[in-house]
């Protein structure tokens, strides 16, 4: 049976790449229509006729993206979702979304936005800035969408999410961030907390009683949590550097110069 399989091996050559926001796997949205302003670009290879290719999808809302599992080294037999069953901890890699496949395929249904030239314009994407592109094809509701199919384990899930909304001084500091480092944290906090705040072993999260901080690369976010009314309540973000941290010139992540303005501009 291995040799009959290796008869069918065939190597893929990517036909563009995504760019967006989401640099580390915890940016990025775990099913990306769930969270809208995921916005991003694919921007096809020049030279191979791709415009032609791309006459007429235009009419399309939305659009299947073929994609490569580029950061990911291995494959994994069980996984542990983001929003586990009642009762389940782990489930099969085929039963799941995971990124851990035994060929790192994924397949994501984006809102089309716009075309320009070769690049495709799409909002509600969950895929990594730097994510190579295989294959492109138009979602047709017709064929593809079954919305009474059985979903197993996923039926079980916990469907109530949490709320979560933001202080004016987080509002602020998030949009001085955007400006100046060109990500943006609320949308990390939703992706991370609107499943609620409990579940540390895939976020760095710290609880305290009714609250917490949760990491961002090298910034914190205070939050505070009310379990009855699920509600999330972000608010400030600030530096997870120390004062003597930032008076160091060692600068591996070349962002102290913007910690620094923002300490001086929201913690004087």
């Amino acid at each position: 049976m291995d040799w009959e399989l290796s008869c069918y091996s065939f190597e893929v050559t990517p036909i563009g790449v995504f760019y967006g926001d989401a640099t580390y796997k915890q940016d990025a949205p775990r099913q990306g229509r769930l969270f809208a302003d995921h916005l991003g670009k694919i921007e096809l290879a020049k030279g191979k006729n791709f415009e032609t290719a791309l006459r007429d999808l235009d009419g399309f809302e939305r659009i299947w993206v073929i994609f490569q599992f580029h950061k990911n080294k291995e494959w994994r037999p069980t996984t542990r979702p983001p929003v586990p069953a009642l009762g389940r901890d782990r489930v099969g890699t085929f039963a799941s979304r995971s990124p851990y496949r035994p060929n790192p395929i994924g397949l994501s249904c984006v809102r089309l936005l716009k075309i320009e030239g070769v690049t495709l314009y799409v909002d509600e994407a969950d895929l990594l800035n730097g994510t190579p592109v295989l294959d492109i094809k138009p979602y047709i509701p017709m064929a593809d969408a079954f919305p009474n199919a059985k979903a197993g384990w996923v039926e079980e899930q916990d469907k109530n999410v949490w709320s979560v909304e933001a202080s004016e001084e987080f509002s602020l500091q998030n949009q001085f961030l955007l400006e100046n480092m060109g990500f943006n944290i609320f949308s990390f906090a939703v992706i991370q907390l609107a499943q609620g705040p409990y579940d540390t072993t895939r976020k760095r999260i710290t609880l305290l009683k009714n609250a917490g901080i949760l990491a961002y690369r090298t910034f914190r976010v205070e939050f505070e949590f009310n379990e009855t009314t699920r509600k999330i309540f972000l608010n400030k973000i600030r530096s997870g550097y120390t004062e003597e941290e930032l008076k160091s010139d060692l600068d591996p992540y070349g962002d102290k110069e913007t910690h620094r303005k923002l300490n001086i501009r929201f913690f004087p």
